[in-house]
């Protein structure tokens, strides 16, 4: 798979196995409005990292990215505050974690070598 596109398809991986973490909560007012800023954050990385795919500029793409980084750490604190409150779901929710810490350091990265290029 060309280099390029890594890191979208890893995003998309991460966003559909995202996807189904809230069917393993319960369904408490609280949980609730934790799983709705969750998704909203996860589905934003997706959103963005297409955008950025075919973004117009590097000044552009950088935008992009940065805003697939800053979802990425609102997820983070979503899946750190879900892990919190479902000790049972610990272990299952380290790798997904994990791979976001992986996915954060991979696009700040991109961001910090594209800028460099920016004239």
């Amino acid at each position: 798979m060309d280099v390029k596109y890594e890191i979208h398809e890893r995003i998309f991986k991460f966003i559909v196995n995202g996807l189904q973490l809230p069917k393993l909560l319960p369904k408490t007012v609280e949980s609730q409005i934790v799983i709705n800023q969750y998704l909203r954050a996860l589905t934003s990385v997706g959103a963005n990292d297409n955008e950025a795919d075919g973004a117009a500029s590097k000044r552009d793409f950088i935008h992009l990215y940065s805003l697939v980084r800053k979802e990425l750490k609102e997820v983070h604190y979503w899946l750190r505050i879900i892990q919190e409150l479902n000790v049972e779901l610990r272990s299952r929710l380290t790798s997904s974690i994990q791979e976001n810490e992986e996915l954060i350091r991979i696009v700040s990265k991109i961001i910090s070598n594209t800028a460099h290029t920016v004239k």
